[in-house]
């Protein structure tokens, strides 16, 4: 059963004096033991020893995700400092980790649902490639996804291309424009699943389906080097966060949906602790996305370094969600 609030707060208020001189050790010694007095160094021991198994009961009780990345961080410094080289580095993570834990605890979520995660990537880039090779090949295809009053517009607006630019008057309101639908589809993405995940899978398909209409269709119409050029620089932000946001939704309601021998409302609440990192990561991206939308993409940059940038964010991104908060 959940361990109670109130349980978590004792446990921390009779620990935290050992993890706090714990701390100010690993504070005082950020290249190696040589400037620790031999008595703090025969603590050091100890009091690793005890985080240990702090960092172990904590785990076991199912305490709060914030306690846990403290504990973790706190029992890998100890660590590095006992039996590695430690580095400047490791004396500032703490203090880093505290400051800004989500740095680390959003990847860690996005890596604890893989599943859900490479399930809405296949819901999602699947049927976009379906939609992109159908409408290239048959432009009427995009017709019956998309309505035409929205394709022609769109790409009359392609084949012109971006040597004129926008005025940053323009960027701010596309800035609003953009957030507002994009935080929209992903919160959709995620608020869906709640039924059974069925509500987050359809979505999924669907905007993917779109997408890859809109790309095919304006391809076929001669425009698809601009289309590209226009999506490569935060296509990796927005899209991503639309999948993650679409395996958050998976998350919670594969919890619903199996719990496996926990009670349904304790599958959720144990699913809620990765999915919320998840969804607040995944906005952040859209914000980003939308600032790269509004003032980068459709800017009179060349078309080159358009694409270096956005070549160079994507594997920037795909780097932080696989290899970040990694000890």
């Amino acid at each position: 059963m959940k361990t109670s609030a109130p349980k978590e707060s004792a446990f921390v208020e009779r620990r935290r004096g050992d993890w706090d001189e714990l701390e100010a050790l690993i504070h005082r010694a950020p290249r190696g033991l040589k400037k620790i007095e031999p008595l703090a160094i025969a603590r050091l021991s100890p009091l690793y020893r005890d985080v240990c198994a702090d960092l172990a009961r904590a785990r076991a009780a199912k305490y709060s995700a914030p306690l846990l990345e403290y504990l973790d961080t706190l029992t890998a410094s100890a660590h590095a400092l006992l039996y590695g080289r430690p580095t400047r580095a490791l004396a500032t993570r703490l203090d880093k980790t505290e400051r800004l834990p989500v740095l680390a605890a959003f990847p860690r979520a996005v890596r604890r649902r893989w599943r859900a995660v490479l399930l809405a990537s296949a819901l999602f880039f699947v049927p976009m490639l379906i939609g992109v090779l159908v409408s290239t090949l048959d432009p009427t295809f995009a017709f019956k996804i998309v309505p035409q009053a929205m394709l022609e517009p769109l790409t009359e607006a392609y084949a012109k291309g971006f040597a004129d630019g926008r005025t940053s008057g323009d960027g701010a309101l596309m800035a609003g424009f953009y957030i507002n639908n994009n935080v929209g589809i992903a919160l959709r993405c995620f608020a869906l699943g709640i039924f059974g995940g069925l509500g987050s899978a359809i979505y999924l398909v669907h905007n993917g389906l779109s997408i890859g209409a809109i790309l095919g269709y304006v391809a076929s119409q001669g425009a698809g080097g601009n289309i590209v050029t226009f999506i490569v620089g935060h296509g990796s932000l927005e899209l991503g966060a639309i999948v993650l946001a679409g395996g958050a939704g998976l998350s919670i309601g594969w919890s619903v949906v199996a719990p496996g021998d926990k009670r349904r409302v304790d599958a959720l609440q144990d699913a809620a602790r990765d999915v919320v990192v998840i969804v607040l990561g995944a906005a952040v991206m859209l914000l980003m996305a939308a600032a790269i939308e509004a003032f980068w993409s459709g800017s009179s940059v060349p078309t080159a370094i358009k694409r270096s940038v956005g070549g160079a964010l994507a594997v920037l991104v795909l780097a932080y969600l696989g290899l970040a908060g990694r000890r």
